[in-house]
């Protein structure tokens, strides 16, 4: 038995929880799901009234994203130290005021930097609401808690797109922010009803968390500006020289902490790093597809935003019901190793088929791939989680949940990020203008040359997928390695 399984076993038992922690959870974690995935939907129609498009538009959903990878591990680490609650609360809060003030923002600018609030309140609620759980349950209830968190996350991003296009549709993509607002207040004052938890008692490590937050933005920042500035121009390449360099000293400033941000055992662990790249490997082949495929369906198929977001269920749906029904095959007996397998190979198979997609056959097409990434994404929500944190010892299990959802966070921004700096590469070269590559990348095609840009997109969205689905593949194949001999073949949930 490794160390940190045994450090688990022998840890004392959580005391009972709130009848309100699940539910307070869990619904914070469907808001945040539905902040990813409904965003997406509303992007033409901001565009159009803020008059954006290009990289400015598309931080409103990079810049969530980004600032959600960036705040999940800080968050995850501090709720160890200074609450469990009270970080969940305060993320809660800081959520809900993002969204109001997107909802009453005058420009662009003004929208994207409500969206890294938001992002940032996002990110602790995922992280303290792992841990929550992760504190509050044990053994079979705690895997069971993982399931549900799982299946809300599902729920989340099933109806995020379907929802917010409806309210786009009746009340402007204002309206969407309105509501998420309400909701987060709630969710703010059911929270202040939960039991408080702490482990750690050190100081928290403010020099590695400030290091990789600088170091994942600088990243981000040169992947998402390359496009419009250029891969050589000078800004981009010292924002991704120092990035590098930032996160190479986050490294050693971790490995000689007394109290580290990440705990440098977490990743010599194989078994749950492989684990934790599992679930990675969904979210890039997830997120490209939630983001970019709406605006696809809109200009392409003429699809108004409601339909595309109800379109959107082919990918979406599956996630409501997958995670419950892989825990219930692994108390069967089923292998866990053998459903997450199963899991990644549905998203690399999904995603390599949408680049067969087209103006002529758009939902046709589309259909049997995005069910598979679905059906994919909701079997590793329900089993990934609870496998790797069962690896974890339980005085960690807020910087192990903050790790988890940093490494979701972090693929989903650079897959954004780097879909959208891909499309907009490929549509510069065939239009031969970075100013209408940008236009028609928002889904905002001309009426004179429709046709053309059309053509360019589509070819644009194909290439970009067939890099996406070679990256899955070989992430999955990593993640097989990884765990083939490492972790739990299955947990009763």
């Amino acid at each position: 038995m490794d160390a940190v399984t045994e450090a688990m076993t022998s840890s004392p038992s959580p005391q009972r929880p709130s009848p309100l922690t699940l539910p307070v959870v869990l619904t914070g974690v469907v808001l945040v799901a539905m902040s990813i995935s409904g965003t997406a939907v509303a992007l033409p129609s901001m565009g159009r009234e803020l008059d954006a498009s290009g990289s400015p538009l598309n931080w409103v959903v990079a810049g969530y994203n980004l600032a959600f990878a960036a705040m999940t591990l800080v968050a995850g680490s501090t709720a160890d130290r200074v609450g469990r609650r009270k970080t969940f609360v305060a993320s809660a809060a800081v959520f809900s005021c993002g969204f109001l003030v997107t909802a009453v923002s005058p420009s662009i600018l003004f929208t994207d930097v409500a969206r890294i609030v938001s992002g940032a309140g996002g990110a602790g609620i995922m992280a303290a609401g792992g841990a929550v759980l992760a504190a509050s349950y044990e053994g079979t209830s705690r895997n069971r808690a993982f399931a549900f968190m799982g299946t809300m996350a599902g729920v989340g991003i099933a109806v995020g797109p379907t929802l917010s296009g409806l309210l786009i549709s009746a009340t402007g993509w204002r309206g969407s922010f309105v509501v998420f607002t309400a909701l987060g207040t709630l969710i703010t004052a059911g929270a202040t009803r939960m039991h408080e938890s702490r482990a750690a008692t050190g100081r928290a490590d403010w020099a590695g968390s400030i290091l990789f937050i600088v170091a994942l933005c600088l990243l981000m920042f040169a992947l998402l500006e390359a496009p419009s500035l250029g891969w050589t121009d000078e800004v981009v390449v010292a924002a991704a020289i120092s990035g590098v360099i930032a996160l190479a000293v986050f490294g050693a400033v971790q490995r000689r902490s007394a109290h580290p941000v990440l705990e440098p055992a977490l990743l010599t662990n194989r078994g749950f790093i492989g684990w934790s790249l599992a679930t990675l490997t969904t979210s890039v082949g997830f997120l490209g597809v939630l983001v970019f495929l709406p605006t696809y369906l809109q200009a392409a198929a003429h699809l108004a935003p409601a339909a595309a977001g109800a379109a959107m269920l082919l990918l979406t749906a599956p996630v409501l019901v997958t995670p419950l029904a892989a825990v219930a095959l692994v108390n069967r007996g089923v292998p866990a190793r053998r459903l997450v397998v199963l899991a990644l190979v549905m998203v690399t198979l999904g995603n390599l088929s949408l680049v067969t997609l087209s103006p002529d056959n758009t939902l046709l097409g589309a259909t049997a791939p995005l069910l598979a990434i679905g059906i994919g994404m909701g079997t590793s929500f329900g089993v990934t989680d609870g496998q790797a944190m069962a690896l974890v010892p339980a005085e960690s299990v807020g910087m192990a949940a903050g790790f988890l959802n940093t490494l979701r966070g972090a693929a989903e921004a650079m897959v954004i990020a780097a879909f959208g700096a891909a499309l907009l590469g490929f549509l510069g070269s065939r239009l031969g203008s970075d100013e209408r590559a940008a236009a028609v990348s928002a889904g905002q095609l001309s009426d004179t040359d429709r046709h053309a840009e059309l053509a360019a997109l589509t070819w644009s969205w194909r290439m970009t997928q067939l890099g996406i689905g070679l990256l899955c593949l070989l992430l999955t194949l990593t993640v097989m390695a990884l765990i083939r001999h490492h972790g739990p073949r299955h947990q009763h949930a």
